[in-house]
């Protein structure tokens, strides 16, 4: 409420007293001053409309004359309208087959007190006198839905007395003490008296007394049942009242737990089109009707376009109380150039579970890096029938995130650059006066510089108090390149700009340092973890595990595991692949014994994830060229290793209901018991860990470490920082870090020749071989093939 003294709040006074603890409800009264603005008052409505805490909000009327009325009773959310006064509301419950969310609580009292005479309306005459909005028209709206005949009069109808004495009921809401007389009742009439009027009384301390619309003396002598004034509609509204909040409260419960998203058709074609034409092909969901159908609310939501957002963090916290879902993590063999179909298989899986087999289900891929969009693997949204649309504007910057880590880490990297070159070519006291400023005469740190002090020591406040000694120390970060180590990103592969000279210009005074870049995201080189972990179980997967789930704390029920026949048969012995380049016939043919020779690749994987105590299924993503013998081998091959499952999904031709069976295998082994553990702990050193993921995932005899990467070590310890997970990276084409290597080899020695630091991310990352952090762009790139339609303004070249 808004005024400079609370008038009229009986009502909110009974519902905020006994009543409200009596029927478990909490209720807060807020009390604005009459000066609030209009734009202020609307904000606290949207609040409450957004705080999943609040069931009810009424509105107590009148509002300041500055503010409108209706723009106020309008703001507060349907499912909140508890009033029932609102425009939704009101609305469907004055037509015919309405389905209001609340009925308004004066009315609707009314109506339990006629439901208690157990008079039958049907058929009867009623009679209300009054037509305001609040009381009088609802209740007529009522009584004509009871299949009462309803006349709704008021103080300017003619004959109005012979219109009472023809009523079977007769609701008096006319706001007029003591209006309808008992000579105007027909005998037997059921009478409602809602007015409250005031009238003069000596007797009473207060010089005053409450009657309604009807002379009670005369008419009880006449109704065969009446309501007293006081105590008889106002209790029942203040009930009422209560009655909407539980029902809200309910209502909100119901529609988290009843969740009907409504799946896109898919109307397949064969053959299958490209993917780019897939996605034109299919008209997408506004992502705010998705988020709404999945019970995302509007303030939760951070629309970029029709079809894309981000969801506000704070989701987790309103839903902190809900027990977990089931949790996949998608994940592969040991992949050739041309790509197995993971994020095919999660998008395949998701809409399986979630459109065939009515399970709520999100399906989460990374977001994908410019560098294999534009080179040689393309987009990252999926592919077929089963991938992320619109599939340009997925694979072309999304809601820009990677854009901004780019900036802010080149930020940090010029940061650092300048701040040695101006420490290397100033003196202290040239520096400090420039670090802190003399304004207006005067010298005053910045508030984030007493962080720096109190690291340093030092308690003064006033900078002219510093002696040389402290000025020197808090002036100069003294930063050593050779144990603090920064690079620059983009988001393009550049095999140029792997190794760079900076500072060469005359400008720089000499301050030349040799450096290079990464890439923006590093999950496109190196598997970094993501949900969907990246390449193969033995490099995604065991990141996964021992680096996101020791950080989140969340355990996945079920791995699956994508295979294909044709990277199977290169792992048994068949020629290499390379994008671009015809299939080999063996391929294109039944081979049931490389294929068989290959499944040691399988297995080896299916192994190390049950290595970690969670249940395995074998995804087979099928290929027009595969045999019923060759799927029947993988599957004998997966079981024997200790899969689950293997089951055969057709998702990139035909959806979600080519991939039916394997969500039926996934639900299945997610009921099974886990058994969880981690490949190490963080106690040891960080050789043992690197050398517990190249014996146990890899399957190598030994770890040798550079000269270069045993000094990293070593300083990284000293530092502070031996005691972080460790991310291996390595070729992605083989077990081993030589992608020459097929198979499951072992035996070998994994080389690592630097050791690195994610500071920020919290985790070591070691580089195998001659793995590079920034890859190169090939002969043909994809970015050949892009294009712009000047026409329409869409993306055409994507694949």
């Amino acid at each position: 409420m808004a005024a400079n003294k609370i008038d009229g709040t009986a009502i909110a006074k009974k519902i905020r007293g006994d009543l409200a603890a009596e029927a478990n409800i909490r209720c807060e009264l807020l009390h604005f001053p009459s000066t609030i603005s209009e734009p202020e008052l609307l904000d606290q409505i949207y609040r409450l409309n957004n705080n999943p805490e609040v069931h009810g909000i009424l509105v107590q009327l009148p509002v300041p004359e500055h503010i409108d009325e209706y723009a106020v009773t309008s703001a507060v959310a349907d499912e909140k309208d508890v009033d029932g006064f609102g425009t939704t509301n009101i609305g469907e419950l004055a037509k015919k087959g309405g389905r209001p969310l609340f009925v308004p609580c004066t009315p609707k009292g009314v109506m339990v007190l006629l439901q208690q005479t157990g008079v039958d309306l049907k058929g009867k005459n009623a009679v209300v006198i009054g037509r305001s909005d609040i009381v009088g028209s609802p209740v007529s709206y009522l009584l004509r839905h009871a299949d009462a005949t309803v006349t709704v009069c008021h103080s300017r109808t003619a004959n109005l007395e012979e219109h009472v004495k023809a009523a079977d009921i007769v609701v008096a809401a006319i706001g007029q003490p003591r209006f309808v007389k008992g000579e105007w009742l027909k005998k037997g009439a059921v009478v409602i008296d809602v007015g409250t009027n005031y009238i003069p009384d000596d007797t009473k301390k207060s010089g005053q007394r409450l009657v309604g619309d009807v002379d009670f003396e005369s008419a009880s002598q006449v109704a065969s049942h009446i309501t007293p004034v006081p105590g008889g509609v106002g209790p029942m509204t203040v009930a009422m009242l209560l009655r909407n909040v539980v029902d809200s409260a309910s209502q909100s419960l119901e529609r988290q737990r009843q969740r009907k998203i409504v799946p896109l058709p898919l109307h397949l074609k064969e053959p299958v089109p490209s993917d780019i034409d897939v996605s034109r092909a299919q008209t997408p969901k506004q992502i705010t009707r998705l988020a709404k159908e999945v019970g995302i609310a509007s303030h939760e939501l951070e629309p970029y376009g029709a079809y894309k957002a981000k969801v506000d963090l704070d989701l987790l916290k309103r839903l902190e109380h809900r027990r977990n879902g089931k949790y996949v993590v998608v994940t592969g063999i040991t992949p050739t150039p041309l790509g197995e179909g993971k994020s095919t298989t999660t998008m395949g899986l998701a809409q399986a579970l979630g459109a065939h087999l009515g399970r709520i289900t999100f399906g989460n891929v990374r977001q994908p890096s410019q560098g294999p969009t534009f080179g040689i693997k393309g987009g990252a949204a999926g592919g077929g029938y089963s991938q992320v649309i619109p599939m340009d504007e997925f694979n072309l910057h999304l809601t820009g995130d990677i854009h901004a880590i780019t900036a802010a880490n080149n930020l940090l990297a010029a940061a650092i650059e300048t701040r040695i070159f101006h420490e290397n070519t100033q003196k202290d006291g040239p520096l400090y006066r420039r670090l802190v400023p003399a304004k207006n005469g005067k010298r005053v740190f910045a508030p984030v510089m007493f962080r720096r002090l109190k690291k340093l020591g030092i308690d003064k406040t006033n900078p002219d108090d510093l002696t040389e000694e402290e000025i020197s120390r808090f002036a100069r970060l003294d930063i050593d390149p050779e144990t603090i180590t920064w690079r620059r990103v983009l988001d393009v592969n550049d095999r140029h700009l792997r190794g760079i000279t900076v500072g060469t210009a005359t400008t720089e005074k000499g301050q030349t340092r040799e450096t290079g870049f990464d890439i923006s995201v590093a999950s496109e080189c190196m598997a970094i973890l993501v949900t969907e972990a990246g390449f193969d179980f033995t490099m995604g997967g065991e990141r996964f595990f021992n680096i996101k789930c020791r950080a989140s704390g969340l355990v996945p029920d079920v791995v699956v595991v994508v295979a294909t026949v044709r990277a199977l048969k290169v792992h048994g012995g068949g020629p290499p692949l390379s994008p671009g380049a015809p299939l080999n016939a063996v391929y294109k043919e039944e081979n049931v014994d490389i294929l068989r020779a290959g499944c040691v690749n399988l297995a080896k994987h299916i192994q190390n994830a049950r290595s970690y105590g969670i249940p395995v299924v074998v995804a087979i993503n099928k290929f027009s060229t595969d045999t019923d013998a060759e799927i029947a081998v993988i599957r004998e091959e997966s079981i024997k290793a200790g899969a689950e499952d293997a089951i055969l999904a057709n998702h990139w031709a035909e959806g979600g209901k080519g991939a039916v069976e394997l969500g039926k295998g996934v639900i299945a082994a997610s009921e099974k018991p886990k058994d969880f553990k981690l490949l190490y702990d963080l106690d040891g050193t960080v050789q043992e860990r690197i050398e517990a993921i190249g014996k146990k995932m890899y399957g190598a005899a030994a770890v040798e470490f550079s000269e270069l990467a045993q000094k990293k070590v070593d300083q990284f310890t000293k530092q502070g920082f031996g005691n972080l997970p460790i991310c291996v990276a390595k070729t992605q084409y083989s077990l081993s870090h030589d992608p020459e290597l097929k198979g499951a080899p072992t035996g070998f020695t994994v080389p690592i020749r630097d050791v690195r630091m994610a500071a920020g991310a919290g985790y070591l990352y070691a580089l195998a071989a001659d793995i590079q952090t920034i890859p190169g762009l090939p002969t043909a790139p994809g970015y050949l093939n892009v294009d712009v339609d000047v026409e329409t303004g869409e993306i055409q070249g994507l694949f």
